[in-house]
Formats: C-alpha cells, structure tokens, sequence
C-alpha cells in the first residue's frame, strides 16, 4: 500500500508548482503508459495500478509497481474517469540546439493542441520548438499525454519571441490570414515557422518578426483551421518541398 505522504505527494504534482519542484509529472492511461515505456523507459520512476485494472500489466514487471485499492487510486487520480494505472515520470530533459528549422508557438494555450502539435512535429522530424513564455507548459499532464510520449523527442524551450526571432538569419515564416498561399511559396530551409494562439493568431508585435507571411487557403467553409491541424499541414509543406 501506498503510504499517506506517499498519496499526499502523488496528488501535490497535479499541482505546476509541485511539477516544476520535484521534477516529476503523474501520467495516466494505459496506452500512453505503454508508449512511454516502450521508447523512454529511463523516464519511467514507478507505476501503480488499482484492483480494478484489467489491461495487460506485463510491460510493467521491471519498474517499481504498486496494486491499490481502488478507493486509493481515486485519490491520486487527476481523471474524473480514472483507467486504473498512472506513471510517475521524470522531466523531459530540454536543450536548445541550432537547427535548420525551428518550430516557433505564440500563446498556444489548449494542452490537447499542445500535445498535438509535439506529437506531429515528433513526426515530420523537427528538433527544435521554441514557445512564448505563456504558452502552456509542456509538463502538464494533459499535454504529455495528447503528445502519447514525443515531449521527450523535442528539445522546447520557453523564450521571448521578439528578442529570439530578431537575433535570426533564417526565413521567417508564419501563418497569418493574410499571406500567401502555402502552395504558390517556395518554402526554403533554414527556416523558423511561428504559429499563433488558437483564438488571436500571432501577436502584432510577433508579426513584425515575420518576413514570409503565408496561408493555408481555404476551398469549402469555415472561420479557421485549429492550429494544431494547421501545423500538421504547413510541417507537410515544409518537409514535401525539401
């Protein structure tokens, strides 16, 4: 059994804070689990599980494992619909790199955009992703589980935009209601794309940065694409032209 400071602790990191303290998030779900173990399993500090699981625990044997009861369980589950088995996991650790392309984030704010976007970026290649300090944090549970584990195949860091893109030689591009078609540009490496907050796009003073404004043009109806949607087909666009 888990003891009452152990319980106390797991329920202090769906706190940032606490987080940000200890180094350490609380993840749940059998799947991402499953995919965390499978490609980090140095991340992977302990597992518990209630009486109530019935998914298959034998990816589980060579780390710390802990059987609760189910009323325990609840009690250290952030879900309102707890699946029965969570990780305590260690910190992505995060470096910045130069890099012939940078994925750049203006106040994306949604954790499950968050997630979305790490796991497509994870998927086309990109290293290196750089966010205004409001946009959510990457260690938030809820983003590390939309990103089923590529939090840990991106090194993101959390800088002033203005300042980073104005120390660039790269091409600017960045996606505005505005700009160009993506499809009549030519998109040329090394190259930065800055995507906007999922309500207010980039910031004015963010535009200023931007040399290469482009867009994806719309055929049928709609106000705007999500932004996590958006950077799946601009990040296509980038990798079909190289």
């Amino acid at each position: 059994m888990l003891s009452k400071n152990e319980i106390k602790f797991l329920r202090s990191l769906h706190q940032k804070k606490y987080r940000d303290l200890e180094r350490k998030i609380v993840v749940e779900g059998e799947r991402i689990i499953t995919d965390i173990i499978a490609r980090h399993p140095q991340s992977v500090e302990r597992i518990v599980v209630s009486k109530n699981f019935s998914g298959n625990q034998s990816d589980f044997i060579r780390f710390a494992c802990e059987t609760v009861d189910n009323q325990v369980f609840e009690q250290i589950s952030a879900s309102k619909n707890p699946q029965g088995v969570l990780a305590l996991i260690n910190f992505p650790v995060f470096q910045f790199n130069s890099s012939d392309f940078i994925l750049v984030l203006d106040g994306v704010q949604d954790p499950g955009n968050m997630g979305t976007i790490l796991r497509t970026a994870a998927w086309y290649g990109v290293k290196q992703i750089v966010c205004s300090p409001d946009t959510v944090d990457v260690c938030n549970p809820k983003v590390v589980q939309a990103s089923m584990g590529a939090v840990y195949d991106v090194n993101i860091s959390y800088q002033d935009l203005e300042e980073f893109l104005n120390k660039q030689n790269a091409s600017i591009y960045g996606a505005l209601l505005d700009g160009k078609s993506v499809y009549k540009t030519t998109l040329t490496q090394p190259a930065i794309l800055v995507m906007g907050n999922e309500g207010n796009g980039i910031r004015k003073n963010i535009q200023k940065g931007i040399s290469h404004p482009i867009m994806i043009p719309k055929i049928g109806v709609g106000e705007s694409l999500n932004v996590a949607t958006a950077t799946a087909i601009l990040l296509s666009e980038f990798v079909r032209m190289q």
